[in-house]
């Protein structure tokens, strides 16, 4: 696709944004291109910090997955795909029993499970992941799945207790203390702080730096594939669907006339992402996820310009053919990760809450009540099932429940009318024009 020059090329007048099909100078727009990797990096970077996976690799397929997204939605979509906190228990819990291949193996039948959804979208609609995934529904499993990453977070903070504070305490500071990008980045600052702090206090080994060369092609690693890991990993695809549904309409607002402006391409969005996330897994990667951190970066600049993603993308590659570099990534000790996890455990959570929020959730109506209360402590407790050669655990049992007790009590509802059914649609109703109106339109954007 050949970009239209925005204007001069070079300014952007009061009231003007640079559309998606449009670039300014290359020179701002590579400019562009840089923050939108340094908006990422922060979050994409500690997946495979957590997870084990190189991090050079997860680079690597960061900017892959992002190319091939914007080659599928014909630059229509101004969107950079990163790692995606949703993997970090499925890929905790199946490398317990499978090792880092076996957890592979989980992340390509997510990304494979989202790329049919995408293609079922493309040929039906996408009126159907509203119903099947209602607020309340959609708001349970984002939190249940932060909530249920809560001992992991301990864990490493156990490990270095003053370490894991001061990341902690600069984390909170930097968020209130800067203005625009740099407060964006507060987890990335943040890191830097408890780096520092480690450094001081003798628990970094930076020996591993010295011995990476300063160039070469990251580590690949191929997937294994196990039937126990299937129900750890296929309700993760719940929340990239609602998570790709979420952030494209908030493009769409930013870019076009309403949220629904870019729902034809939605088919697209979902197919790329899950592709993305098949190749990241083929290849040891993780999984990825469109990123609501480069919508701020959207929101400061104003360009909306698809060129600026390519050059994220391709830069994203180039760094991850520096060794030293991913080394350097790799001596991030654990005091300094508990702390950050705590942030970003805690921040998935929210999000949950915040989609019942936004979507105004009645938790008045016993149905909604009803299928937050039991999908959150079966995913909080980490409740286990296990049946011949599978294995269902908190986040797999906590997505079915929430789905089975809404779905059900809805069903069984319409038969005895227990439930005000003005009540019963999983989000809070609205006086308008006399009677009740549900509104069960999805959030936007996602958590990182």
């Amino acid at each position: 696709m050949r970009w239209t020059v925005h204007g001069d090329g070079r300014r952007i007048a009061p009231g003007e944004v640079v559309g998606p099909g449009e670039r300014l100078a290359w020179l701002p727009t590579v400019g562009i291109g840089m923050q939108h990797v340094v908006a990422m990096f922060g979050a994409t970077f500690l997946v495979p910090l957590i997870t084990g996976f190189p991090p050079s690799t997860t680079l690597l397929f960061s900017g892959l997955g992002t190319a091939l997204f914007l080659l599928i939605t014909r630059n229509q979509v101004p969107s950079y795909l990163g790692s995606s906190f949703a993997f970090l228990a499925p890929i905790a819990a199946a490398q317990a029993e499978h090792g880092p291949a076996g957890a592979l193996g989980g992340v390509v039948l997510a990304g494979i499970g989202l790329a049919a959804v995408g293609l079922v979208v493309q040929l039906v609609g996408h009126h159907w992941i509203a119903r099947l995934m209602p607020p309340v529904v959609t708001g349970t499993i984002v939190a249940l799945i932060g909530l249920n990453l809560a001992p992991a977070a301990w864990g490493n903070v156990q490990e270095a207790p003053v370490t894991a504070l001061a990341t902690l305490v600069a984390i909170l500071l930097c968020t209130v203390l800067f203005r625009g990008l740099l407060g964006r980045l507060s987890i990335l600052l943040g890191v830097l702080v408890g780096y520092a702090v480690a450094l001081l206090r003798g628990e970094v080994d930076t020996s591993v730096v010295a011995d990476a060369g300063w160039l070469g092609a990251p580590p690949l690693m191929a997937p294994e594939f196990h039937l126990g890991v299937v129900g750890l990993f296929l309700p993760v695809v719940l929340v990239l669907v609602a998570e790709n549904v979420g952030h494209v309409k908030s493009v769409a607002q930013m870019t076009g006339d309403s949220a629904d402006a870019l729902d034809h391409m939605l088919g697209r969005t979902l197919l790329s992402d899950g592709l993305a996330t098949t190749l990241a897994g083929a290849g040891g990667g993780s999984g990825t996820t469109t990123y609501a951190e480069n919508i701020g970066v959207m929101a400061a600049t104003r360009v909306y310009s698809t060129a600026a993603y390519w050059v994220a993308a391709l830069t994203a590659v180039a760094l991850a053919f520096l060794p030293k570099f991913g080394a350097l990534i790799q001596t991030v000790p654990a005091g300094v990760l508990g702390g950050a996890a705590t942030v970003l455990y805690g921040m998935i959570g929210i999000l949950g809450v915040r989609i019942w929020v936004e979507n105004r959730v009645d938790f008045g109506n016993p149905i909604n009540l009803s299928t937050a209360a039991v999908a959150l402590v079966v995913g909080i407790a980490n409740y286990t099932w296990a049946t011949g050669a599978l294995t269902f655990e908190g986040i797999a049992l906590g997505t079915a429940a929430a789905l089975l007790v809404f779905h059900g009590m809805r069903a069984i509802n319409r038969v005895t009318g227990a439930v005000d059914p003005g009540l019963a649609a999983g989000a809070a109703p609205r006086e308008r024009a006399g009677r009740l109106e549900d509104r069960t339109t999805h959030p936007k954007g996602h958590h990182s």
